[in-house]
Parts: C-alpha cells; structure tokens; sequence
C-alpha cells in the first residue's frame, strides 16, 4: 500500500530502512572542554546544519542540562562528521545540548534574528545556589568548572565505498529518532548543503508549483519531489533501486554544481512545470486526492526532455496527453505499485518519455 505524507502518495517511502551496501566507517573520540566547544561553534568550525527541526528545549530543559555539568555529573556525548567541501565539523547529534551551551554563553536563549528583544539566559529550577544566574553572574570555581567540563566527541568518517558519504544520512537518521522521527529530505537538508539544495529551495516558492502542491510540507516533501525529477532527468540512465538512497547518491554527488548546471535545473523546472500548470491545472499529477509522486516524476521528465529539445508546447495538445495517460492500463500499473523498482522507473520514464515525443 501506498503511504501518504502530506497528501503526497508515494509508496518509495518503504524503501527508507533499506541499506544497499556494507560501509567501512572509522570513528575516533575526541574530547572538547565546553568553553573550547562554545568557541569552535561561534566560529562555525563546528557547525549545526539548519533543518526543519528547531531549538525545541524549554528553559528548564536546558537550565538542567547546564546545572549538570556545575555539578560534575555526566553528559551524553555528542556526534560529529567532517564536511567533505568545507572541511568543518557539523552535528550529527547533540544539537539541543550544543545550543543550549552556546546561548548560554552568548548570554540570551534561544535568540532570533528578528527579535526586538532577547530573553537572557537565566538558570531556572536548578540548585538554590544557581537559580537565577547567568554566564557572567556564575561565581568565579563555577564559571571555571563549567569551561572546563568535558563533553565527549565521537567523529565518524565514511571509508568506504570511496565515491559517496551517504553512510552519515543512516547514522544521522537512525540516531534522530527521539520525538517525531525526521523525514528524508530534512536529514538531506542536514546532511547535503549545498547550493543544489538551496536552489531547490528557491524553486519551492515558485508559483506555478505552488498552486499544484498546495501549502508547504511540513516534511519538505515538496522539495523531495523536485529533487527527485532534477535527479532523474539529469540522471536517471544511473538509477538503481531504492528511491531514496538515489537520491541521496545525487545529492552529494552534485551538491555543489557549476553554475550551468543550475540555470538549466532552474529553467527547466520553472517551463515543465508552467507548461503543466497551464494545461493540467491545480489537479496535475494527481489520480485521486493525493499526488502521486510517480505520475509526478515521469510526467515532468517525460515533458522536460520534449521541452529540452523542442520548446514549444501546445498546451491543448498536452492536456489530451496527459489525460490519455491517464486512462492507460500499463502505465497505471507501473506508477501504482513498486514504483522504486529499477524497471518500472525505466518504463514509465521512457513511457511518458514515448507518448509526449508526439505533441
């Protein structure tokens, strides 16, 4: 059965627990003092990566978590991998007990940029001796005990195979499951910054795309499936099963392309998906209620590859297509079940591919 998120039906989510090869990973431990953590994270020598998930830490969540280490209690440790690009440390785990010691320090809790006013960080519902205290307010052998805490490191590294790190996506999805478990786009959020990923953040906003989606997935599903027909179309001869691993594989691979290769991204998606638009209307892609992320992707790479050759769409022509298409028992076999399999993939591209090469 398929599975629906945000009213997108896509049944490639099954796939997400499926590994399709053995890694060699290498970690070692470091151990950071907490004033040396706080410097390093100012710096962005550490970096967190911004995803959907937020500061979430209430002021007594984090006014506990601070008290434990002026009180030499242990800590959790954190996870850390180095960024292949930059060459940084970013988070894999620990998010919430690294901000917490960063807007400690800084002074205020959990600031935005936009706040007219900040709330200094004041330690609540700890020992008497540290209710109400801050950073600069802490007794000279605390403030020392507190730099000098030591928060446990382990950073892992991806040896092999040689030609990707989607190893750090399992370890990062398999150690954020507290509380509402991440989507795949939000870990590839995490994982695969870039400017592929920040051009599919643009081209989310894009109007014509977003009369059909509808509002903003709170799981970023609207940019998977943009990333999913980018990958495709540019490399789609390359797909092996599953789903997602492929696009994880394109998302470090291109993480960071020439600029050509994003101004044909970007004018690729904004024409196919007017052209959609114009013909289809807001119910394009859909069989029922939901999208159908397979109508999605083979529809749009089969129309981006007639546009990638010849420009002019005749939108009358399109809808006629379209609506063939959808009325045709074997392609509706083909994006109803198994859609991740390597051969219903192939088919339903070059299908769609097939049938637009006449408009």
């Amino acid at each position: 059965m398929a599975v629906v998120d945000n009213l997108v039906v896509d049944d490639t989510q099954k796939d997400y627990s499926y590994i399709p090869i053995q890694y060699e990973i290498t970690s070692f431990g470091a151990d950071y003092d907490v004033e040396g953590l706080v410097n390093r994270l100012n710096r962005d020598d550490i970096y967190i990566p911004s995803f959907q998930r937020a500061f979430i830490w209430s002021p007594r969540e984090a006014s506990r978590f601070i008290e434990s280490l002026l009180l030499g209690l242990p800590v959790p440790g954190i996870f850390l991998a180095r960024d292949s690009e930059s060459k940084r440390l970013f988070v894999i785990d620990g998010q919430q007990r690294l901000k917490t010691l960063q807007f400690f320090y800084n002074g205020y809790f959990n600031p935005k940029p936009n706040d007219k006013t900040k709330r200094i960080f004041r330690l609540v519902f700890v020992h008497p001796e540290l209710e109400g205290k801050t950073y600069e307010t802490l007794n000279e052998n605390d403030r020392v005990m507190l730099n000098d805490s030591i928060i446990h490191s382990t950073i892992v590294k991806q040896e092999s195979p040689k030609d990707d790190d989607t190893s750090i996506y399992h370890i990062f999805e398999r150690i954020n499951t507290a509380g509402r478990k991440l989507a795949p786009q939000q870990i590839r959020v995490a994982i695969y910054q870039g400017s592929l990923i920040e051009n599919i953040h643009k081209l989310n906003e894009y109007e014509s795309w977003r009369n059909i989606f509808g509002n903003e997935s709170l799981t970023l599903k609207d940019q998977e499936l943009i990333l999913r027909f980018i990958a495709l179309f540019f490399g789609g001869n390359n797909y092996r099963h599953p789903m997602n691993e492929f696009l994880n594989r394109f998302s470090n691979k291109y993480r960071e392309p020439d600029e050509s290769f994003l101004r044909e991204m970007d004018r690729l998606f904004k024409i196919t998906i007017d052209s959609i638009y114009d013909s289809i209307g807001e119910k394009a892609f859909r069989l029922e209620k939901g999208i159908n992320a397979a109508v999605f992707d083979s529809v749009m790479v089969g129309l981006a590859r007639r546009i990638s050759s010849h420009y002019d769409v005749d939108p009358k022509a399109l809808k006629i297509a379209y609506q063939k298409l959808m009325t045709d028992h074997e392609y509706l076999e083909a994006i109803s079940q198994s859609t991740s399999d390597a051969k219903n993939v192939y088919f339903r591209l070059e299908f769609v591919t097939e049938k637009f090469s006449q408009l």
